[in-house]
């Protein structure tokens, strides 16, 4: 009589879950080794405890959003991506909603329902999870993997997924732990750095401007003095620095110039609805109509308060100078400021407080058609562990349950994989 594949999952987080429940699905005996007392907590915090899911962006945008790391996804994409995520929870009754920016979340707006519906998935399926059972070993033997050590106790399996996330958020379990077990099986660990996080800049502006978002704004990002892009959408000032959508979005490369020692300023046009000329004509609209006002008074109708005061500090306009004896210097100050108001990036917060983190285990050496390993028989990645991270609007989430599906159906067989391991070649994906 056969005898069920066994497969070990170690991380309770997306791709952990949805790995061991693809996994079960062909009768294999799956168990999750979950370091923390209860699986999915990074999940539950998600999108601001909303859990934004995937994005609705066509297939060939999906890959642009990876960045780098798009090209290894295209054969995950094209078995497993948005479209079909969305099928698979509506399936299981989960209702879903499309928000501004292709953004999906639950409709209930809670992400507990989604690791609510994940669980009941895996009950069904009969996986068992074990809590407050971290794994600090793999079991290796002939180029295999043989199962795991956890508390001291060894667990045989046929196959194991390494699915626990990267180091961001490690009160929830990422603590980097799968890094240490990918590189003691020989692989490759790309760098660690924070990826969608916030940024720290120079001087006391931000401080001072601290809980103000800007919506429908423009920033150019700005690498030795020299434009690099434009972005558009929404920021946000911390005590610290910046963050917000956009400012998460650049932060991945905007780490990397910082970590070379590169000059990087932040340009933010205020009024990108308005090209130079028109904002120019409008200001002297307004400054003759109401030449009896402050100007202090006359920008509030420009400016959010809180902006008012800076404003005037860095155009050099003294507060109390009436509209109508604003100077034709005065004027062209400020109509570059409002198109063009700098902030240098000094610094960023640490990988503890990025939303992913960037580098991870080298992804030349997994087969992207399997998610298993190049060097190791048995041995699988799912999620935040591989060197793989894009924008923020649900693309890394969605990354986390494609890889996580792709590697619990090849682990249980589910199609062919590559007959030999070898090292790919040089550059191989």
């Amino acid at each position: 009589m056969m005898t069920s594949k066994k497969i070990i999952v170690i991380g309770g987080g997306p791709a952990g879950l949805m790995a061991a429940g693809q996994a079960a699905r062909a009768g294999a005996e799956v168990t999750v080794f979950e370091k923390m007392k209860q699986p999915g907590r990074k999940l539950c915090i998600t999108g601001k405890g909303r859990c934004n899911i995937t994005n609705i962006a066509e297939k060939r945008d999906l890959f642009a959003h990876f960045g780098k790391s798009g090209k290894f996804l295209h054969q995950v994409f094209n078995q497993f991506a948005n479209t079909e995520l969305m099928e698979f929870f509506a399936g299981r009754r989960l209702e879903l909603v499309k928000e501004r920016g292709g953004r999906v979340f639950t409709a209930s707006g809670k992400a507990q329902d989604v690791y609510q519906c994940l669980l009941k998935w895996l009950s069904d399926a009969g996986v068992k999870i074990k809590k407050s059972a971290p794994v600090t070993a793999l079991l290796i033997k002939d180029n295999r993997v043989r199962g795991v050590i956890s508390r001291h106790n060894e667990f045989r399996g046929d196959a194991v997924i390494l699915a626990v996330g990267g180091a961001s958020y490690p009160l929830t379990g990422s603590t980097g732990d799968g890094y240490r077990l990918a590189e003691a099986a020989g692989h490759k660990i790309i760098a660690i750095r924070p990826a969608l996080v916030p940024l720290e800049t120079r001087g006391n502006i931000a401080a001072r401007l601290a809980g103000l978002s800007l919506r429908n704004i423009k920033i150019g990002l700005y690498i030795d003095n020299k434009k690099k892009k434009d972005a558009f959408g929404e920021m946000a000032f911390v005590k610290f620095g910046i963050a917000g959508p956009l400012i998460l979005t650049l932060s991945g490369e905007i780490v990397d110039y910082l970590a070379a020692g590169r000059r990087v300023d932040i340009a933010i046009d205020l009024k990108p609805a308005l090209d130079t000329k028109k904002l120019d004509a409008r200001l002297r609209r307004d400054l003759e109509k109401r030449h009896k006002e402050c100007v202090d008074s006359l920008l509030r109708g420009l400016l959010p308060r809180e902006m008012v005061p800076v404003c005037l500090e860095m155009t050099g306009i003294p507060a109390e100078r009436l509209a109508g004896e604003v100077t034709a210097k005065e004027r062209r100050r400020l109509k570059i400021w409002l198109k063009d108001f700098r902030i240098q990036v000094t610094g960023r917060r640490p990988v503890s407080e990025a939303i992913v983190t960037a580098g991870g285990v080298d992804t030349r050496e997994i087969e992207p058609r399997t998610m298993e390993s190049r060097l190791i028989r048995g041995l699988f990645f799912a999620g935040e562990i591989m060197d793989i991270q894009a924008d923020t609007g649900g693309y890394n989430l969605q990354a986390a349950f494609s890889t996580g599906w792709l590697a619990g159906t090849a682990s249980r067989g589910g199609f062919e994989t590559r007959p030999k391991h070898q090292s790919p070649p040089d550059g191989q994906v």
